[in-house]
């Protein structure tokens, strides 16, 4: 690194440690026995997802279902075919919280959980071990024109190192998670000589996208398992290549771009922030206060937004799938609400989330909560309710709430060697 690029970095790392307020990590709250009962409906249901809507031949999950179906049968999914390997991924971690709530049986469990590795471990087309983002549920064929994705290889690998970490004493499931994430050759999204940020993905048609992961947003995962990758690692340098631009909003400054609220929360669905800082920033904090900035945005944003009915993510819509939310205002807010973007945020704010995700099923459970849970958006005073559940948004919702409760995803993945060294080499230390 040249001396100037050094000592630039250096700056800007010494003024966001400045500019970042104080840890403001929240306690645990004292959950009520109808908040225990209320996040335990909420995973169940978002579990059975994972259980239903995963092809029983290649254990790929579907990206979305239909939100209104009454009775599925595990042998018929709903009929599209396109599968989500990051909804494959949460779905993994989602069965390691089913088989320690024991809503399935674990014979059951396991025997997807291996089904699914194998598939992917052995007959999942990838280049450099990463995957297409989209792929037929049951060929495993790529979808249409998708890309080999970085981020959505990520979060399947993160729900594989949670398997295999929670399945510690299955000598299959230890050996197909080892040998899928050891596989993924990462400085080939380098793919620049001399190059820090990762590429965001690539087709065989057009070669690398030009999109690179350069801002604060959910790409700590990706760095982090390439970090600590035992084959294939990248420099640990490129932890401090990335930018990690100020946001101020109504006095609350914390680290963020014009993204949705899920960037704070994905990366945090695995790997345990709390108590820890780099160089730059305490993240787990940082995630609270963008938290408290998107709830006063969406309350100043008035009617039909109230300290009950607030929270937009990047969802579907009336008008299509959009990545919308604030602040700054992103995509055309018309009064819809998103239940992830409240219930992916539950152990940043558990108070007000939980007020905000009790209350919706409250008021709006006859159209808005089915045999998953929410639907994965509506508009009541449009009469519009969302057909679909998503896969992703079922996943950080089961995951988040698991946290809140009892840190289980995080113990458990943090558990997996790689992730801590992968810390410590980016420079992580207790607070």
């Amino acid at each position: 690194m040249l001396r100037r690029e050094f000592l630039k970095l250096s700056a800007a790392a010494a003024a966001l440690h400045r500019l970042q307020q104080p840890a403001t990590t929240t306690a645990k709250p004292s959950l009520t026995e109808q908040d225990e009962t209320f996040l335990d409906d909420l995973e169940r249901r978002g579990c059975l997802f994972f259980m239903e809507q995963a092809s029983p031949t290649t254990g790929q999950v579907l990206d979305r279902a239909d939100a209104r179906v009454a009775n599925p049968t595990n042998d018929k999914l709903d009929s599209r075919r396109m599968a989500s390997i990051a909804a494959t991924g949460f779905g993994l971690a989602a069965l390691c919280v089913a088989d320690k709530r024991a809503y399935q049986p674990r014979t059951r469990i396991v025997d997807q959980v291996r089904r699914t590795l194998r598939f992917h471990a052995e007959k999942l087309p990838n280049v450099h071990g990463i995957f297409y983002h989209f792929n037929d549920i049951e060929t495993g064929e790529r979808f249409r024109d998708t890309e080999v994705s970085s981020i959505d290889t990520s979060i399947l690998l993160c729900g594989i190192l949670t398997a295999r970490a929670h399945f510690h004493d299955d000598a299959e499931i230890q050996k197909l998670a080892t040998t899928i994430y050891n596989r993924v050759e990462w400085p080939w999204l380098l793919n620049i000589p001399g190059e820090q940020t990762l590429c965001m993905g690539w087709k065989p048609e057009s070669g690398f996208l030009k999109g690179r992961w350069n801002h604060y947003c959910e790409l700590m995962m990706i760095y982090l398992l390439a970090i600590g990758s035992p084959t294939h690692p990248i420099d640990p340098a490129c932890w401090n290549a990335w930018s990690r631009p100020k946001m101020s909003y109504a006095g609350f400054d914390y680290i963020s771009a014009a993204d949705p609220i899920f960037v704070h929360q994905y990366s945090h669905a695995f790997f345990d922030f709390r108590y820890q800082r780099d160089a730059y920033a305490d993240y787990f904090s940082n995630s609270i206060l963008a938290t408290r900035a998107h709830q006063r945005f969406c309350l100043n944003l008035g009617k039909p937004y109230t300290p009950d009915y607030w929270g937009i993510s990047a969802s579907d819509s009336q008008h299509g799938y959009t990545a919308w939310g604030g602040p700054p205002g992103e995509g055309r807010i018309d009064g819809s609400v998103v239940p992830n973007a409240t219930a992916g945020s539950l152990p940043f704010l558990p108070v007000e989330c939980l007020r905000v995700q009790r209350t919706l099923r409250e008021r709006y459970g006859k159209y808005a909560w089915g045999r998953y849970g929410f639907c994965d958006a509506f508009h009541p005073d449009a009469q519009w309710y969302d057909p679909d559940v998503l896969g992703i948004d079922l996943g950080i919702s089961v995951l988040m709430a698991e946290n809140l409760r009892t840190g289980f995803l995080w113990q458990t993945f943090m558990r997996n060697p790689e992730t801590s060294l992968a810390m410590q080499r980016a420079g992580f230390h207790k607070q």
